[in-house]
């Protein structure tokens, strides 16, 4: 089948990524090993969204490593109406607010949430590996963290809920992306200063793309640390916070002059 398939110029370049570039074509069509792969491509993304999100393993292994966690849920029943109703995913069922807001828990500078968000596979493949690269990185920087909280059917601004409840300057969201064709597995970060209900995406930072694949997770810790190294500085995110970890330089702190890069 390769044999008639005529080559393409930018066959070199699947060599560097496993994006779907490069298909060839056979007549007017693909060809028929690329629609196989499409195929498995489509159903590797719809097994991501609809796999159950396993708390209870992640939470055995958070705990044996000394975190301590809360589970919680958003006021979405189930994937369905996760799926259809995504302002449900937004926000805390009244049993979890209810669980939260009777908690008696120390005002923290971290709090990390773990939701499933839109691929299980994502959190159950990376979000540990990165709780546990982060943990050093917030002790050296002398920040207090919050209990690891388990969140279903979330949606990231659930976040912003779950951090005004339990008090903390900032909340990061650690939650399976939308999957892509070539992605399923992939992690997003999403940083809020002084989270509470009614923050708007312009007022967060995002680290995306989480995976073996993309950005791996120790270089991600390290960008992650430092946003909220700067966020404690600047005491912001958002549009206000950019990422400049690859110079290490640090924004000035609050009152003081600070340049936003051109």
């Amino acid at each position: 089948m390769n044999s008639i398939t005529p080559p393409d110029p930018w066959t070199e370049l699947r060599t560097h990524t496993n994006a779907r570039i490069a298909l060839g074509r056979s007549g007017a069509s693909l060809p028929t090993t690329e629609l196989l792969r499409f195929g498995v491509a489509h159903a590797q993304a719809r097994d991501a969204v609809h796999l159950p999100f396993d708390a209870c393993a992640i939470q055995q292994n958070l705990l044996a490593n000394g975190f301590e966690t809360i589970e919680v849920e958003s006021a979405a029943v189930d994937r369905a109406t996760y799926l259809r109703r995504p302002d449900f995913g937004r926000r805390l069922s009244m049993r979890s607010r209810e669980l939260l807001t009777s908690i008696e828990t120390s005002a923290s500078d971290v709090l990390f949430v773990v939701g499933d968000g839109l691929s299980s596979k994502a959190v159950h493949r990376n979000a540990q590996a990165l709780l546990l690269e982060l943990r050093p990185r917030m002790e050296v920087a002398g920040l207090r963290i919050g209990p690891v909280v388990l969140a279903h059917q979330a949606r990231v601004a659930l976040g912003d809920e779950i951090g005004e409840l339990l008090r903390t300057r900032l909340v990061v969201m650690l939650l399976g992306e939308r999957p892509g064709l070539s992605s399923s597995d992939s992690l997003g970060a999403y940083l809020t200063w002084t989270p509470h209900v009614g923050r708007s995406d312009a007022e967060r930072n995002c680290v995306s793309n989480i995976r073996s694949d993309g950005l791996a997770v120790t270089e991600a810790a390290a960008k992650i640390a430092w946003l909220i190294t700067a966020a404690n500085q600047l005491e912001a995110t958002g549009v206000r916070l950019k990422d400049e970890s690859e110079t290490a330089s640090i924004p000035a702190p609050v009152g003081q002059a600070h340049i936003l890069p051109s």
